[in-house]
């Protein structure tokens, strides 16, 4: 959690002093330039995030999810600290706004590896009956971590001003990356391996050991993963576009749309979504915990359909200019987005098994926020400019929504199941004594999907053997 929050503080910052930025980096430059190479340099991050996820995924699935996490986060933490430590134009000309492009770049790629593998390791660890609402919390932290960032920026212009702002203020948010990040990272050092990922390690180890096939768990490459699993990754990919559709609409576009096309100041703009972020992110766990209740694709489903009746009415409350009318407007496109994001961390993990579950979420899920949560903000203001009709953005989340409302029903249901290729997943004794007793008529378990060897024969259930699958 605390990683995400670190990622999307950085998010929120950087997106909102793209007009502070530019006088440092590009003086010399009109305003409109400045804007264009801050935005090409934010969105430079969204092409590299792809490579990362690819190789950071292949990694993960190789020699396991917590050293991988903790090295994307280093450099994640790291780069976001040197953004803050840049010299300006004034003392480096033209290359400081090369290197400005270059760290973006390592911390986009860097960032491709920490939400695919962020998701895989929480859902790996967490009890098969919870794991919605734990794995909820990473996108909790993702929006309090903008909603951070953004807010911090804000008070940052009201206390300084703006000469202030431009001549060192914009460097405060950075550099308080580096104690957060080491926050982070001592979690991410002292955390244990995914007992899921372990025990597919040790059978691989195993089968090489015994001269078997190891039975499909050796991990693949990407070519190999998307070979095997690409209805799967396209089925993930669709469900990523529409939420981030949403998503980047809330975060990314919705300060812009707020100053450019009703009226707000910058500083107004920013302020009205800020409180909507942190009541929709404390919201998050609930719907994960629904998800868990009730099932991912009942709460998806939510989702989806609330963004098709929801868009067009939100977006003519914010037409309407009042404060009150805005954050309504603004609240109805949360909505939405509310219960997409808390799910998306629990049901994609389980389209794919243990052995190349990193790299098939590396793959499918930074592509897709590369294409289409990155681009958001573009396609809307393009949409607006070439027919007029302001109104557009609220159509654009509809037309997602009704392709994500139909790729649900092509998603298997994974609630209170265990995950493709891992044993059972309990929280207590108790359970797992309970999960024992009632295996052969429980409707969660399908004994014929669960990673045994071809010559397994159950064995008589000790308290040590139950004391260890609560483990």
């Amino acid at each position: 959690m605390v990683g995400n929050t670190m990622e999307w503080y950085d998010v929120g910052v950087f997106g909102y002093l793209i007009t502070t930025m530019g006088p440092v980096f590009l003086p010399e430059a009109d305003r409109s330039v400045q804007n264009l190479f801050l935005l090409g340099t934010f969105g430079a991050t969204f092409i590299a995030r792809p490579l990362g996820g690819v190789y950071f995924g292949w990694l993960g699935d190789k020699i396991g999810r917590q050293k991988v996490l903790a090295m994307t986060l280093i450099i994640m933490a790291a780069a976001t600290l040197v953004v803050g430590l840049l010299p300006g134009y004034s003392q480096l000309g033209i290359w400081a706004a090369a290197l400005l492009v270059v760290t973006k770049l390592v911390q986009g790629f860097s960032t491709g590896g920490e939400y695919a593998g962020a998701t895989t390791f929480v859902s790996e660890h967490a009890p098969d009956k919870r794991r919605g609402f734990f794995a909820s919390f990473l996108d909790m932290g993702s929006y309090l971590g903008f909603a951070i960032g953004a807010g911090l920026v804000s008070v940052l212009q009201l206390i300084l001003g703006q000469p202030a702002m431009e001549a060192w203020g914009w460097r405060l948010p950075f550099l308080l990356a580096g104690p957060l990040g080491m926050i982070a990272i001592y979690f991410r050092m002292k955390i244990e391996e995914s007992p899921a990922f372990q025990a597919t390690l040790d059978a691989e180890e195993g089968a090489a050991a015994s001269s078997q096939s190891g039975h499909g768990v050796a991990p693949m490459g990407p070519v190999g993963i998307l070979k095997a699993y690409w209805h799967r990754i396209l089925l993930a990919m669709i469900l990523v576009a529409a939420a981030n559709t949403v998503g980047y609409a809330l975060t990314s576009y919705m300060p812009t749309y707020l100053t450019s096309n009703k009226g707000y100041d910058e500083l107004h703009g920013t302020l009205l979504t800020i409180p909507v972020l942190v009541v929709m992110a404390l919201c998050i766990p609930l719907t994960g915990h629904l998800s868990d209740v009730i099932g991912r694709r009942p709460v998806l489903w939510i989702g989806a359909i609330s963004t098709v009746v929801l868009s067009l009415p939100a977006f003519l409350l914010i037409g309407v200019g009042g404060i009150w009318s805005t954050l309504l407007g603004l609240a109805l496109i949360a909505f939405p987005v509310t219960f997409y994001v808390a799910n998306l961390a629990s049901a994609l993990p389980a389209l794919f098994p243990t052995a190349h579950r990193y790299g098939a979420m590396g793959i499918a899920y930074n592509f897709a926020v590369a294409i289409f949560g990155g681009t958001t903000p573009f396609i809307i203001a393009a949409l607006i400019k070439a027919t007029g009709n302001e109104l557009m953005p609220a159509y654009y989340l509809i037309a997602t929504s009704v392709i994500s409302a139909v790729t649900i029903f092509f998603l298997p249901e994974s609630a209170r199941r265990p995950l493709p290729g891992s044993m059972p997943s309990v929280q207590s004794e108790a359970a797992a004594r309970e999960l024992v007793a009632t295996q052969d008529e429980n409707p969660m378990l399908d004994m014929n999907e669960l990673p045994f060897d071809d010559t397994y024969e159950p064995p008589a259930q000790s308290d040590a053997d139950l004391s260890a699958m609560s483990a």
